[in-house]
Order: C-alpha cells, then sequence, then structure tokens
C-alpha cells in the first residue's frame, strides 16, 4: 500500500541575485523583471507554481528588488486610468499579476549562495514539503514538470530534483546527480550530487535545473552546512546528505525531464527564449516569423 504524504502548498522563489551577467540593464532593474516578450520573467514562474496547485508564493528577495513586489501588487492609479480609456484588455493583463497567487516577502540580506536563499524561508514553510523554482529557469506550461514532481514527492516522500540530460562537455555549467533507475522510465534515484564537476569527475551527463520539491528536512541540514564552491552556502552539498542518508529525511528522487525549457539566466539564451517564445504566440508569431525569415534569408545573402 502506497503510503501518502503531506500535500505541498507552498512555493519559494530566490530572486536575491544581483544579475551581474546583464550589466548594465539590471544595475537598477532586478534580472527578474527583464521582460520575455511582455511579460517579466518572475511571473512565467509564479504561474508555473499557480498551474501546479500551488498559490502560496514566497519570494526571497534582497536590495533594489522593490519592482518585484510592485508588479504582484495591486496599481489603482493605473488601473483607474485603463478604466476610463475603455481599455478592457490592458485592464485584464495588469490585473493578471496581482491575482494570480498570495505572495509573500522575506529579504536575504546577506548573499551566501542558494542555500542561504532557501534557508530563508524556514519560518515560513514551517514543518511541510514546500517547492523551489529557479527564476532563470522558465518551463513551458504544455510540459507540466512541477506537477510531475509533486506527484513523484507524494508518492514516495523525501525530495525530489528536476533533471535534464545535456552533453558530456556541458555537465561542468551544473550541478550533476548519480543515478540509478527505477521501475519508472521518467524517475531516476538520486545516491550523490556534486555541484559544477570537471567533465572527468562527473557521475553522469545528469544535470539538475531549477525546480526542487524539497522535505522540511532540509532546513536542519542548511543550517550546518559550511561554505562550499564560490565561498557560498549550496544547496547541491545539503541535498548530497539526505541522498546519502535517508534517514536525515527521506529518499532523493530526480525527474528526467524531456520537454521545452528556456533559459534566461544567459544572453544569448535569453534572447533565443524570446525569440521563440514571441513565434508562438497567436498574436505576434505569424508577422514576426514571416519577418524573421526574411532577415536569416538576408543575412545568409550577405554572408
Amino acid at each position: 500500500m502506497t503510503q501518502a504524504h503531506p500535500r505541498i502548498s507552498k512555493a519559494v522563489i530566490p530572486a536575491a541575485g544581483l544579475g551581474t551577467r546583464f550589466l548594465p540593464a539590471t544595475k537598477a532593474t532586478p534580472k527578474e523583471m527583464l521582460p520575455v516578450v511582455d511579460k517579466p520573467a518572475i511571473q512565467y514562474v509564479v504561474e508555473e507554481a499557480v498551474s501546479a496547485g500551488l498559490d502560496d508564493v514566497l519570494m526571497i528577495t534582497g536590495r533594489n528588488k522593490r519592482p518585484l513586489e510592485d508588479h504582484f501588487d495591486r496599481n489603482y492609479e493605473l488601473e483607474s486610468a485603463l478604466q476610463k480609456k475603455g481599455d478592457a484588455s490592458r485592464l485584464a493583463k495588469v490585473q493578471e499579476s496581482s491575482d494570480l497567487a498570495t505572495m509573500h516577502y522575506v529579504r536575504q540580506g546577506d548573499p551566501r549562495g542558494l542555500g542561504h536563499a532557501v534557508l530563508c524561508a524556514a519560518p515560513h514553510v514551517g514543518h511541510e514539503p514546500f517547492a523551489v523554482l529557479l527564476g532563470d529557469d522558465l518551463i513551458d506550461p504544455r510540459d507540466p514538470l512541477l506537477q510531475r514532481m509533486i506527484e513523484v514527492q507524494e508518492q514516495h516522500g523525501g525530495s525530489v530534483i528536476a533533471l535534464m540530460e545535456v552533453a558530456p562537455e556541458q555537465i561542468h555549467l551544473y550541478g550533476c546527480a548519480a543515478v540509478e533507475a527505477t521501475a519508472e522510465g521518467d524517475v531516476v534515484r538520486i545516491s550523490g550530487l556534486v555541484e559544477k564537476p570537471d567533465p572527468a569527475d562527473a557521475p553522469s551527463n545528469y544535470a539538475i535545473i531549477g525546480r526542487y520539491v524539497l522535505d522540511p528536512q532540509i532546513f536542519d541540514i542548511l543550517r550546518k552546512t559550511e561554505p562550499g564552491r564560490g565561498g557560498e552556502i549550496q544547496l547541491t552539498d545539503a541535498l548530497q546528505q539526505l541522498a546519502t542518508d535517508e534517514k536525515l529525511g527521506g529518499p532523493v528522487h530526480g525527474v528526467v525531464f524531456q520537454g521545452r525549457r528556456y533559459d534566461t539566466g544567459d544572453r544569448g539564451d535569453y534572447l533565443r527564449a524570446i525569440v521563440r517564445l514571441a513565434c508562438e504566440r497567436e498574436d505576434l508569431g505569424p508577422d514576426f516569423r514571416t519577418w524573421l525569415r526574411s532577415y536569416v534569408a538576408e543575412e545568409m545573402q550577405q554572408s
């Protein structure tokens, strides 16, 4: 008989990073607020959490991140102006972000890494399992990764990490998992984790991507975790302890994702994400694809 595990209801979104790869655009504007077509990247992430049934969202912020709070708050002056103009379409778009979820915010005063950012969520999360969504990874809503991860956690307990197969020469860019097969094709048992290994030392080519469903025991481990790579408290190091000692907080499983993922943490991938999403939009796609074909054809002729 399958054991029942507590239902997940809370999502944590770390958003305290400085966004240095996008300077000077992020000097005064949070990286998470950079638009992906016509919505800030962070809104896609919150929408994903809500689609998975998690409408209690805690955002871990830092200095100069006030625009994140403003975006998910009401803007009565703007709404009033749009109402007076009779612009119902834009009014609905403005109100959409403030009606998405119950939003909470806590500051990570000292940026000491992802593990420390997750630890900042402990008072809000309490003793429940919870999801962590990193803002640099956008998951296409047609490929519901988080829902699948929640299903696996409810079935097995413990923690669940999203994995993606990458080329061996790229594994040094990611956290990496040592895995064992299970009876479910898209689920693996994780026996070890290492942060950004050299390709020759990597236990597999399964890379960790920015979605986690975590057992609350992770907080106790993070409190004792020493700074690791980069002098920061690494979430991967804490998960390594869970993976090697099930008594600490249950097993660690991985869901191998083969769907559409957009990386907005890299400038080139950010631009590619905008192009791909714009091409797929019903209101923008037809004209944009026509222009794009013409532009590429001209560039090929010139080269």
